[in-house]
């Protein structure tokens, strides 16, 4: 029998579902994908239920004719800007003089034992490093000598009610949700190298309502953030600014949006569709450019002030790694390494072999990096530390992988 794993990245402007087989040694062979427009999410939170439960219902059918296989175990990522990421520190006295299993076990639930509202719930808990007495930056405490243990976590939280609508949208569509996880904590696994983390990177991923932001460090997460600007902004803009209907919009960001007008040519041209009966007019490609660039730049700008309240801005050796359909725009990387004077790239799902590729793109990280933190290795175990009831009989092992 196939043991199948599904990953369904609901997002603000689609639903994208991977079918998956897993095989021995934990290796991942995508057996079928689906899409499907979806207009229930606004900012990545339900405020439809209905148009959600039909998104994911196309989304997965698509994906089971294209596999022929049932979609089941599923991951399923969360975002929006009820997501609320913070670190926090725990200290223990060890017991017998040499770090155990259960001091580690101990630290962690003293660092994560802080007050939290009665309308969130802990999404992850992620260690970032450990002190042993005066010693630290250790990664794995397991068998050395001391009386004092620390540890430093990040902790990521989100509001019960736009997880538990998540969850029924899901659920009403005949999806079995396994797990919730941070989008671009997904993002990671699939576009970031291990080499990227160790030595500071932030990845940066722009989807339809919200931009989601995570920052590592010596191979540990350093701080998450979710903002309420995404795609959908700029679609928005370029209708007003053009006076052209959203689908028209979309359509014009698509092909022929810029990020910045250094890369635009003074005499190249756009048709512009008009509104209402009214003839299309040809425009300066120029002029799109005027219209995306201050609100793209905007973006970054608040995605700066996130890496400056990281702590760690100032030790991203590997810069700034783009995702999501927005960071195909023509002059991204070039207005991005303006604004953070940080070398920048784009991300692909480039850690799930087997990618096609009509989907090796940036707007596919999240759902292929959903696939690979439902497989439960490497970084993936961290992610899934909040399955707390499981550490018990293996914080050793986890530890060791998630470093």
């Amino acid at each position: 029998m196939k043991n199948l794993l599904s990953a369904f990245d609901i997002g603000t402007s689609k639903v994208c579902t991977l079918v998956a087989e897993i095989g021995e040694g934990n290796d991942v062979t995508l057996l079928g994908y689906g899409v499907a427009p979806c207009s229930g999410l606004r900012k990545g939170v339900v405020v439809n239920i209905e148009a959600t439960v039909e998104a994911i219902h196309a989304a997965m059918a698509e994906a089971e004719r294209s596999s022929g296989a049932k979609a089941t175990n599923a991951v399923v990522g969360i975002a929006g800007s009820h997501i609320r990421g913070f670190n926090s520190h725990g200290i223990v006295a060890v017991r017998g003089g040499e770090v155990g299993a259960r001091d580690v076990e101990r630290v962690i639930e003293a660092a994560r034992a802080v007050a939290i509202p009665l309308d969130r719930q802990v999404l992850h808990v992620l260690p970032q490093q450990f002190a042993v007495d005066d010693q630290e930056g250790v990664r794995d405490p397991v068998g050395m000598a001391g009386v004092r243990l620390e540890a430093r976590i990040h902790i990521v939280t989100t509001a019960q009610g736009y997880a538990q609508n998540l969850i029924k949208c899901s659920e009403r569509a005949g999806v079995t949700v396994a797990e919730l996880v941070l989008e671009p904590l997904a993002s990671a696994e699939a576009a970031l190298f291990p080499e990227e983390r160790e030595l500071g990177v932030a990845l940066v991923d722009i989807g339809g309502g919200t931009t989601d932001i995570v920052v590592y460090h010596a191979g540990a997460v350093m701080h998450t953030a979710v903002l309420p600007l995404g795609g959908n902004h700029l679609t928005s803009d370029l209708a007003a600014g053009l006076r052209t209907a959203l689908v028209d919009a979309e359509k014009l960001k698509t092909s022929f949006g810029v990020a910045t007008n250094q890369v635009v040519g003074f005499d190249e041209m756009v048709r512009v569709p008009g509104v209402g009966g009214r003839e299309p007019r040809t425009l300066a490609r120029r002029l799109l450019g005027e219209i995306l660039e201050p609100r793209m730049e905007e973006i970054f700008v608040m995605v700066q002030r996130e890496l400056i309240r990281s702590g760690v801005a100032e030790a991203l050796a590997s810069g700034v790694v783009l995702v999501g359909g927005s960071s195909l725009l023509e002059g991204t990387q070039e207005l991005a390494e303006r604004v953070f004077d940080l070398p920048v790239r784009r991300g692909l799902p480039v850690n799930l072999k087997g990618m096609p590729e009509e989907l090796m793109k940036p707007m596919f990280a999240t759902a292929a990096g959903l696939l690979l933190v439902g497989r439960g290795t490497g970084t993936s175990a961290g992610v899934r530390a909040r399955r707390w009831g499981k550490l018990r009989s293996r914080v050793s092992g986890w530890v060791r992988d998630f470093f």
